[in-house]
This record gives C-alpha cells, sequence and structure tokens, in this order.
C-alpha cells in the first residue's frame, strides 16, 4: 500500500453508523466526498469491525480512503487505509507500528500548544477545530477562527477543519487559508445526501479557485 496523498482532498466525510451506511457513504462520494471517516462510539469490537469492512469496500470499490476512528487495530483488520484520533487516544507511534509506514494516521487538534506537539510526529494530517460548538464534541468549546488560521499555516501536512461547515461558510474558510474541511450534521442530516454533497463539493471548488496559493 502506498500512502494516499490527501493534499488534493477537500471533502471529508466523518460519519456514524446508520442502517443505511453503504448507501449513504456512496453518495456522497459520489456528490463530491474524497475522504471518508467512521466514527461510532457506541459498538463494541466486532459489530465495529463488521461496519468498517462495509465501508472499506465501498470506499476502495469508488477510490476514496477510508479511516477508521480510535481503533488502530481494527482498522488494519478492517482493511481500511487508516486510523483518525484523538489527544486521548492511541499515540500516532503506535498507530505507525500496527498499521505501518504508509497507512494514513489523523490526529486531531484542538489549541496551540496541541498543534506544536503534533506538527514533530508522524501524522499525515491534522484536524483542526472545531470552529465552533458542535453537538458531535459535546462539552468541547468552538475554538473560534484563529486557530484554525494559525493550524493551517503551521503545519506541513493537510489539515483539515472541523465545526459546522456548510457551503455557506466555506467562503470566509477559505479566505482564512482553509483548504481541508471535515463535513459531519450537513450530510448526516440531509434528505439528499448526493445533493448536500454536491452543494458543498461546488462551494469548496468555488472557493478555493479564487483563493490566492496557500503559502
Amino acid at each position: 500500500m502506498t500512502r494516499p496523498d490527501l493534499g488534493g482532498r477537500h471533502l471529508y466525510l466523518c460519519t456514524p453508523d446508520r442502517p443505511d451506511l453503504a448507501a449513504f457513504v456512496a453518495a456522497c462520494i459520489e456528490g463530491g466526498v474524497d475522504v471518508v471517516q467512521l466514527r461510532e462510539k457506541h459498538l463494541e469490537a466486532r459489530p465495529l469491525l463488521a461496519r468498517a469492512r462495509l465501508v472499506a469496500e465501498v470506499c476502495r470499490d469508488l477510490d476514496v480512503p477510508f479511516v477508521l476512528n480510535d481503533r488502530p487495530d481494527l482498522a488494519l483488520e478492517a482493511g481500511a487505509d487508516g486510523v483518525h484520533v484523538g489527544q486521548d487516544d492511541a499515540p500516532v507511534a503506535l498507530c505507525r507500528r500496527i498499521l505501518g509506514p504508509d497507512a494514513v494516521v489523523g490526529l486531531s487538534t484542538h489549541a496551540p500548544e496541541e498543534l506544536e506537539t503534533a506538527l514533530g510526529q508522524d501524522v499525515s494530517y491534522l484536524s483542526a477545530g472545531p470552529v465552533e460548538a458542535t453537538p458531535t464534541k459535546p462539552g468541547r468549546p468552538g475554538t473560534g477562527s484563529g486557530y484554525v488560521t494559525l493550524a493551517t499555516a503551521r503545519a506541513n501536512v493537510p489539515v483539515f477543519v472541523t465545526g459546522g461547515v456548510t457551503p455557506e461558510k466555506i467562503p470566509e474558510l477559505a479566505a482564512r487559508g482553509v483548504r481541508h474541511f471535515v463535513v459531519v450534521r450537513y450530510l448526516t442530516r440531509a434528505p439528499d445526501a448526493r445533493r448536500a454533497a454536491r452543494a458543498l463539493r461546488h462551494a469548496i471548488d468555488r472557493a478555493l479557485s479564487s483563493a490566492p496559493p496557500a503559502a
């Protein structure tokens, strides 16, 4: 496996499990999603592994990287492209030992001191945010746009920004240097996931086509 290049990927779906998981993920990818994460906090290991295998197959067929949240061991067993971990999850170095040098390993950051620590680790990408408080991260305050601007400027890997991303908010974020966007609720709550993904994708493409090149 060759480590996927995430620099040209801009629309990242983070989804919990759901009854129509395979069809939903496929529709989002058809609409323009180009990275997928399964983030499910309520399943035990065996059922989570089964759902991860399902998403891995969909993403493999549609040529989109798939990462599993929190569990590098299950990511390996499911055939995922990698794992996404938070500040209190498995260390990046352990993820690398389990998954190998070419796997995707993403790391969440929420503050400048976490960013500085992350910059010295072997990550494929970082996430920054949430820009504003979100129900998907209960109890975590929004970072504001200043932190994501800092993270995007400082990091030498793609920085995917989280927290209330919608088509209307993308131009402002892009003007602040953001090039990579994580979306949860705008897609998971959409009555038509393909159409919602297409709206996000068009907003990103328009914003990035007129934004100055990243430093």
